[in-house]
């Protein structure tokens, strides 16, 4: 049986239904609206049909919002004006109302504002929960409590760092290569860029849209808007990017690569930058790489200590080869680096082949990948093997001749670390036989498999939570009388910036090759008969992994239902994000 969808009335149908408006009113103010490109209800109250406040109640009713009255003394002792930089509340007229959960709630005039609403979580670093107030209701009370006038000069990163290029004509293109830290556009640049190192970001995201430039950071895995900076910077902005980045400037027709090293904080910090050709100009993204994020330490990193005691035997081993496996972004290669890190020491020779070469360590011979001049993995690879080396890392399997090559050098007493893009870690095996690899060579070469993900770490703000969604348990396996007294939940806090997670961790699933499932490789099984032999044979898969951490109150349910979720439950279309 279809389920009935619930049809949401439009603003105007519903101020006629309430008698508050006539359909020739209607016509008016719509016709206003398009004529001004201003919202329907500011044109409805600029026609005089309707006061602000029957507006906010219908927009409320329309969005299934709750609508506050800023007369009444709860309403107003719950607002804090602190919680808010002040050109947030003084720009876009919004009041902060209490934190509760990691949550904040937010009175609004426009619910339909959703750039503005993405710009308050990040601004803010938390999630939301809105309600509705007059527009006319909101900007008395914040002139009232602050004062009338104009906003300071900190309203976004433009205001801030280039606030004498406001009035300019755009083209602040003639400061890009000076070596002066007050030219307009450097100190933009820097600014962008320090903000996001101290704000823990992973990657920065400049992105030309038709009409302003789109900046995003990427904290903890997810993506937040920083700020739409104006169209008429884009030029200027992308320009001094690429020279930084020490790619051609002049060239907008290719993608390129490129990388930057800043001292941040007393502390060097590597980027790698990947500008790429869209529709409204060159989309930049800069890569941050931390030179401790490699070094963490392999407890840090998420493991058990079952897994932990697996892994290390692994590594320890003199040949054979260990891949881990993953989507991007899911810590593969840090992995890797820290069980390189344990095993560099003056009696191993380690080689590495990498494309694009991310951290650096002493001590390690690293090849860095240029298809452009023939230095590809195959050849390097060649070469490798030739240096006599203990240890090699390729940096990913990505055909048939590198997997051919791997497999020679684990075969003749080399141990190879690799990346393979899959999901589990049985569909590794079968991902390497399509390729073209002869499946005996697979089964006999491949000593261990581990897949994982990462998942947002809760901060110690956490608290144990008072009830649990059945679904959310039911989606991770895990019964009502287990989850007793162990769910722990967000709940936010200035060490966290009030979004109740800070850092990730990793998530794994360890398949060790044992006689059975080289049978099964060679024998070329499906992938779902190997994961069953694998599970027999004592394998904690990604979701029982992911299960243990919501037990011992490490992260959430919901965090780990995104990529791990019960078998019995595929088809239920549980929201989970």
């Amino acid at each position: 049986m279809a389920r009935k969808t619930r049809v949401r009335l439009k603003l105007g149908e519903i101020l006629i239904k309430q008698e508050l408006l006539t359909k020739d009113q209607l016509e008016q103010a719509l016709s206003l609206a398009r004529g001004s490109g201003r919202r329907l209800g500011e044109s409805i109250v600029e026609a005089g049909f309707c006061t602000d406040v029957q507006i906010a109640e219908g927009l409320a009713e329309q969005f299934g919002m709750d609508y506050v009255s800023l007369d009444e003394p709860e309403h107003m002792e719950a607002i804090d004006l602190d919680a808010a930089p002040i050109d947030l509340v003084r720009k876009h007229l919004i009041l902060p109302a209490g934190i509760n959960n990691g949550r904040m709630k937010i009175v609004v005039h426009d619910p339909m504002d959703l750039e503005l609403l993405d710009l308050l979580r990040f601004r803010l670093n938390v999630e939301l929960d809105t309600v509705i107030a007059p527009r006319s209701a909101i900007k008395a009370y914040i002139d009232e409590k602050m004062g009338g006038g104009e906003a300071v000069a900190t309203e976004s990163l433009v205001t801030e760092s280039i606030d004498v290029t406001v009035d300019r004509s755009v083209d602040a293109s003639v400061d890009i290569s000076t070596g002066e830290d007050d030219a307009p556009i450097v100190r933009l640049t820097t600014k962008i860029i320090e903000e996001a190192v101290r704000g823990r970001a992973s990657d920065i995201h400049i992105e030309p849209m038709a009409d302003r430039v789109l900046l995003r950071y990427r904290i903890d895995g997810v993506c937040h808007v920083r700020d739409n900076l104006p169209k008429r910077m884009q030029a200027a902005l992308l320009a001094r990017m690429k020279l930084m980045a020490g790619v051609n400037i002049a060239e907008r027709r290719i993608p390129q690569d490129g990388r930057i090293k800043m001292f941040i904080d007393d502390s060097q910090v590597d980027f790698r930058v990947s500008c790429c050709p869209a529709y409204h100009g060159e989309s930049v993204v800069l890569r941050i790489l931390r030179p401790d994020s490699a070094r963490i330490g392999l407890t840090a990193l998420g493991f058990e200590q079952d897994h932990l005691d697996i892994f290390n035997k692994i590594i320890r081993r003199p040949n054979g080869i260990f891949l881990v496996t993953g989507p991007t972004g899911s810590g593969k290669t840090t992995t890797l680096y820290s069980a390189l890190d344990v095993l560099n020491r003056p009696d191993r020779k380690i080689i590495t082949a990498e494309d694009p070469i991310e951290y650096s360590f002493s001590d390690i011979n690293q090849c860095q990948v240029n298809d452009s001049i023939g230095l590809t993995f195959p050849s390097i690879l060649k070469s490798m093997l030739r240096q006599a080396p203990n240890v090699i890392l390729i940096g990913e399997i990505r055909d048939r001749e590198v997997a051919d090559i791997a497999i020679q050098a684990a075969l003749t007493g080399h141990l190879v670390f690799s990346t393979l893009h899959t999901n589990d870690a049985p569909s590794a095996i079968t991902r390497l036989i399509d390729m073209g690899v002869k499946p005996y060579l697979a089964a006999s070469s491949i000593q261990a498999v581990m897949a994982q993900r990462l998942a947002r770490v809760l901060c110690d703000c956490k608290r144990l939570a008072e009830s649990t969604d059945p679904k959310m348990l039911k989606l991770i396996d895990v019964t009502p009388e287990q989850a007793e007294g162990k769910i722990m939940e967000a709940v936010g806090c200035p060490k966290c910036n009030g979004l109740g997670y800070k850092g990730r961790q990793a998530i794994f699933e360890f398949m060790m090759m044992t006689n059975d499932i080289r049978e099964m490789a060679f024998a070329r099984a499906p992938v779902s008969e190997i994961r069953q032999a694998a599970l027999r044979n004592g394998m904690r898969d990604l979701l029982g992994d992911g299960r243990m951490k919501v037990l011992k109150g490490v992260t959430t349910p919901a965090e780990v239902a995104k990529f791990a979720q019960a078998e019995t439950l595929v088809g239920d279309n549980i929201d989970v994000e």
